[in-house]
């Protein structure tokens, strides 16, 4: 097994949900973590829950969407900590709506954060990593990056498509040649905020109906498997990760 003790942590989009039950669970196993998100109110309050619990947390104002603010919160992180061991690209919004609708802003606002966001914080923590000549990137796709759910979910999908293609990529690009193990995370329906996203009243309430049929995921059920991952065996890669409740067909 991995020893985690020695190592520090970056959380995108850890002010709830997958990445603040990470951000809890990763530093109750040793590791620093440096949490970061647009909402610092909500992450000096997971902060004092970390350190309460006696783990090592510290707090990033990070918009994954901008590379000189991305920039900025490495550049924190490693003044803070030294090295950044593991990133988990883990931002995302999910505003769901049929193409016909043409919600051209929420449509963009998936692709800066969801593709955009992964690529601007996997290029500015890789060359660290590099340097290290060891890391972990952990990057969360979707379910919907394995197949289109329907109606609402296409400009979702297929940022969630290439996260999972640029996972894939990244693995075969950096892993031999500079120690660097990827992992693509693909959840099925999990508790988070995600839904809250959505303005279109129709498929606001497909969404909340489909919870109400449905088991869904904890946030630490996504947490746990992640920490698996990086438990790992230094040669062992765990490639692809996908987990989905038992009642989703």
């Amino acid at each position: 097994m991995n020893d985690l003790t020695s190592k520090s942590a970056l959380i995108t989009g850890a002010s709830s949900g997958i990445g603040a039950a990470t951000a809890r669970m990763l530093a109750k196993a040793g590791l620093r973590v440096a949490i970061a998100a647009r909402r610092t109110e909500r992450l000096e309050a997971l902060k004092r829950e970390i350190l309460d619990d006696g783990g090592n947390a510290f707090v990033v104002q990070m918009d994954v969407s901008r590379l000189s603010s991305v920039e900025k919160g490495v550049d924190e992180v490693m003044r803070a900590f030294g090295s950044i061991d593991i990133l988990f690209n883990n931002a995302g919004v999910m505003p769901i709506s049929d193409i016909d609708q043409l919600r051209i802003t929420e449509w963009n606002a998936m692709v800066d954060i969801n593709l955009k966001g992964v690529l601007n914080t996997t290029a500015a923590v890789l060359p660290i990593m590099i340097r290290q000549h060891s890391g972990h990137v952990l990057n969360t796709s979707s379910i919907a990056g394995r197949k289109v759910f329907g109606p609402g979910y296409t400009v979702y999908s297929a940022t969630k498509f290439a996260v999972t293609a640029f996972s894939e990529g990244l693995r075969m690009e950096v892993g031999k040649k500079h120690n660097i193990r990827v992992t693509c995370i693909q959840p099925g329906a999990v508790a988070t905020e995600l839904s809250e996203q959505t303005k279109d009243p129709e498929k606001r309430k497909e969404l909340d109906d489909y919870q109400s049929v449905v088991r869904f995921l904890d946030p630490d059920d996504i947490a746990s498997a992640i920490l698996y991952a990086i438990q790992a065996p230094q040669h062992v890669n765990v490639a692809e990760m996908f987990l989905l409740p038992i009642d989703q067909a």
